[in-house]
């Protein structure tokens, strides 16, 4: 949710089916070098995209995520997720704001306010769109984590004499802001196919009282996607 880590190199296929209800469901899968398994995730994912008036649309999706073998090492706390996402068209402007509840081994949620730049060109040339769409994103949201808490001086005292820690482990839960992200993605579309190159920056934040290292980091993403029509 926050930061992508250095020198990793990761794909992702998937393939996803919409109906002209709004109804649709994608099956994707990840690869990372970063892990081992190098394969090491499979999410399902199902849900329903609408519109309430010509500037306010919505998506709602449920995913499943499927986990290889990590190994002992690695911690999944959240396997499922529910959220619904929202867009506000005030063009060239596009406002969001998302809200995610993650559940598995611990619950969290998250709120994803975000606005985005529309700059768009069609029919140029051979190709059908051209849309240059940079955004900022503000992640929030709720966790829990561990702090360490030292023993009252004398107390402390005592328990170094006789070899005890002065310090112990507290379960604490923050909400907060866990992260900034600018991105700058640039989307072609010819006929049937969409070619995507993105840059995206992430700026994680500590929640309040919570000990971790956290440093900024950027990653560039590229995708190509094929459209299939499927006659009736």
């Amino acid at each position: 949710n926050r930061s992508l880590g250095i020198s990793q190199f990761g794909l992702s296929p998937g393939v996803s089916y919409y109906h002209k209800s709004g109804a649709y469901l994608d099956v994707s899968g990840y690869w990372s070098t970063e892990y081992d398994p190098n394969y090491y995730l499979t999410v399902l994912s199902g849900g329903y995209i609408g519109a309430v008036t010509p500037w306010w649309s919505f998506l709602g999706e449920y995913s499943r995520y499927l986990y290889s073998n990590l190994g002992d090492s690695v911690v999944i706390s959240y396997k499922n997720s529910v959220g619904v996402s929202n867009f506000f068209d005030v063009k060239p402007f596009t406002f969001r704001l998302d809200y995610t509840l993650l559940f598995g081994e611990k619950t969290g949620h998250r709120i994803l306010p975000g606005v985005m730049l529309n700059l768009e060109k069609r029919n140029w040339r051979k190709l059908d769109r051209i849309l240059f769409y940079p955004s900022f994103n503000v992640l929030l949201g709720r966790e829990n984590y561990y702090i360490i808490e030292e023993y009252p001086p004398i107390q402390a005292a005592i328990r170094e004499r006789f070899g005890l820690p002065t310090t112990y482990e507290v379960e604490a839960r923050g909400f907060g802001v866990m992260n900034y992200s600018f991105s700058a993605p640039l989307s072609v579309s010819v006929k049937n196919w969409n070619f995507l190159l993105s840059y995206t920056f992430n700026i994680p934040k500590a929640l309040p009282r919570e000990e971790t290292f956290l440093s900024n980091s950027g990653f560039i993403s590229a995708s190509i996607t094929k459209y299939l029509r499927l006659k009736k």
